[in-house]
């Protein structure tokens, strides 16, 4: 009975220490695949490239035009008739409106008249005068007379042409200030008329910035209102004064539009582009890790992503210029770079 005893114990023993067992192989196999399989970060990548990059100051400004006018009634009167309206296109010299010219052609009639009586006079005076008929006194009286006629005459002529109302300037009608049977007194405004080639923008410098800037310059006109289209433009005129309250200078951009979308009052994001550098190597601004004054960038390797220190130049709104530590073609980072470090494993995910 003993001997059966000692036998059942025994046996326990084993199988407890066999179980034992198979679980301590069973969580070492576990441990040891997941120190093996190592998790891969999943990142988006880019490639380096080459190519020209410009350095450029940035700005922004309303639209304006560079010729403007108020259109002003040059004599009084009734508003008769109007020729255009708000949004027409006008070449210099076209008429706008016209004014009631009843009065003041009955007063050219009436002018005319005068001179032509006076001319008359005048010329028959010549003949007596040269046959010694009348004095010297009479005779240039009589041309003194005839000559202040003429000038009456051309007064109320003046005054005629003066009841259409014409642009000085080419350019689209922005305002019309007058409607039909209105009474507009001399020189008062009737009409605004803007040019629209070209429209310009004036941007305010810091002088710091004035070395790099000259006339001519290209510059880019990012309009808002036109989706963020670029219009491009020219640098037209730098102020040759710096405001000593602001410690900036006027520079004045000049743009042209064939188009005719670009308008006075428009946002305008503007870009002076005063350097380019050739063939240079461009990393996506979204890889630029800067960390202590320092740049960085994760580069992709046989799916593993190693960290490299680069030296940056010039930087735009998409690009930044590496001048040592990246070649083109090189493959980096640039969504998922705070979940890496150096020699971390990822896959790649298509965007």
């Amino acid at each position: 009975m003993k001997k059966i005893w000692r036998m059942t114990l025994i046996l326990a023993l084993l199988g407890a220490i066999g179980v034992s067992a198979g679980c301590s192989k069973r969580g070492n196999a576990k441990n040891k695949g997941a120190k093996d399989e190592k998790v891969a970060v999943p990142v988006e990548v880019a490639v380096v490239t080459a190519g020209d990059i410009a350095a450029y100051f940035t700005g922004t400004a309303t639209i304006g035009a560079e010729e403007e006018t108020g259109v002003v009634a040059k004599v009084g009167g009734v508003v008769k008739e109007i020729l255009v309206e708000e949004g027409r296109y006008v070449k210099e010299g076209d008429v706008l409106a016209r004014l009631d010219d009843e009065k003041i052609r009955v007063q050219l009639a009436q002018s005319r008249a005068s001179l032509d009586k006076l001319h008359s006079v005048y010329e028959r005076n010549v003949n007596l005068h040269d046959r010694n008929l009348i004095s010297t006194e009479v005779f240039q009286q009589s041309k003194y007379d005839w000559e202040q006629a003429k000038a009456a005459y051309e007064l109320a002529e003046l005054d005629y042409k003066y009841t259409s109302i014409r642009t000085p300037i080419a350019g689209v009608v922005t305002e019309r200030l007058i409607k039909v049977g209105n009474m507009v007194l001399p020189n008062q405004s009737v009409f605004r008329v803007a040019g629209l080639n070209p429209l310009i923008a004036v941007l305010h410098v810091p002088e710091r910035q004035l070395g790099k800037l000259r006339v001519g310059q290209p510059a880019a006109m990012s309009i808002d209102a036109m989706g963020s289209e670029s219009v491009p433009g020219r640098i037209a005129r730098i102020s040759p004064v710096i405001d000593p309250a602001t410690g900036t200078v006027k520079v004045t951009i000049e743009a042209r539009d064939p188009s005719g979308r670009l308008r006075p009052g428009m946002f305008a994001r503007i870009q002076i582009i005063y350097d380019v550098h050739a063939n240079a190597v461009k990393a996506p601004k979204d890889a630029i890790i800067t960390e202590d004054r320092e740049n960085a960038v994760f580069v992709v390797r046989d799916s593993m992503a190693y960290r490299l220190s680069i030296e940056t130049g010039f930087i735009n709104t998409t690009h930044v210029e590496v001048l040592a530590g990246l070649k083109a073609g090189d493959t980096v980072v640039t969504t998922g770079k705070g979940s890496l470090k150096d020699s971390t494993k990822v896959q790649i995910v298509a965007r």
